[in-house]
């Protein structure tokens, strides 16, 4: 698979407004070595891209610049890789569109038939996030272990239940073409065993050198947890740092939990 990607190769840049530059990547593919099927997921959630590049010609090949915001369900039998998606962007630079509004829609249209589902466009970027979470990077810990990713460090006592959010912005994993590094805040709310607070912080460290795209990473650290704890509610949300004038933010919950608020994080 990984041949065929134009991350990490030669890609001439697109001349004019092209959608074959879109590449799926089937869900199934990363899902299965997680133990997971399409069939019965146990999350709900969403993929929640934040564009700061993006522009077009109007009629008059006067250029126009725009932000937008693109929203995959989770549920959809395909993710887009990210360089692709960079690529098709690009595309609109050099191409004249009649106003912004049939740039977004063709934008929506392009990205739902590479999805395989609905995918929501909006133009502009959501506030910076404001969060009451508990960050776990203070903790005094000695860690050692970069990966694989290690569900063993994580813990939690039965005869404590809780209800709480825990934070950590040292989520680290790299690109499986072309070994770049990924950044990541991630946010865990849950309701169930108290976890313990050093064994999660090692787990996702234990993802520092490990190659996944980014939505495997959470639907990994979201099933790890779900095994672990057995959680009566569950949900994982990390915003990565961007790349290429992109960022991407994956979302896993289980039924019941409302859509979190889109923010981005100080260092998006």
């Amino acid at each position: 698979m990984t041949q065929e990607l134009p991350l990490g190769r030669h890609v001439d840049y697109p001349r004019e407004y092209d959608p074959a530059l879109l590449f799926p990547i089937a869900r199934a593919l990363g899902r299965s070595q997680i133990g997971l099927s399409d069939g019965a997921l146990p999350f709900v959630g969403l993929d929640r891209w934040h564009a700061y590049e993006l522009s077009w010609l109007d009629a008059r090949g006067k250029p126009h610049m725009a932000t937008a915001t693109l929203t995959v369900p989770a549920d959809s039998p395909h993710l887009i890789e990210s360089k692709s998606l960079k690529l098709y962007l690009n595309s609109y630079n050099a191409s004249r569109f009649d106003d912004a509004e049939t740039v977004r829609a063709r934008i929506a249209a392009d990205l739902s038939q590479a999805a395989g589902a609905g995918v929501e466009v909006a133009f502009g970027l959501p506030p910076m996030r404001d969060s009451a979470a508990e960050s776990l990077d203070g903790l005094e810990v000695a860690i050692d272990d970069y990966g694989p990713p290690n569900a063993a460090h994580l813990a939690a006592d039965p005869a404590m239940v809780v209800e709480e959010t825990l934070s950590s912005a040292l989520l680290k994993s790299n690109c499986p073409v072309t070994g770049q590094p990924d950044w990541a805040r991630v946010d865990i709310a849950y309701r169930g065993p108290r976890l313990d607070r050093a064994g999660l912080l090692r787990y996702l460290v234990s993802f520092r050198d490990h190659a996944e795209f980014h939505e495997q990473c959470v639907e990994r650290i979201f099933a790890d947890l779900l095994r672990a704890a057995a959680p009566q509610a569950l949900s994982v949300e990390a915003r990565y740092t961007r790349r290429g004038g992109l960022d991407i933010n994956p979302w896993r919950a289980t039924a019941g939990f409302s859509r979190p608020a889109a923010q981005r994080d100080e260092r998006q």
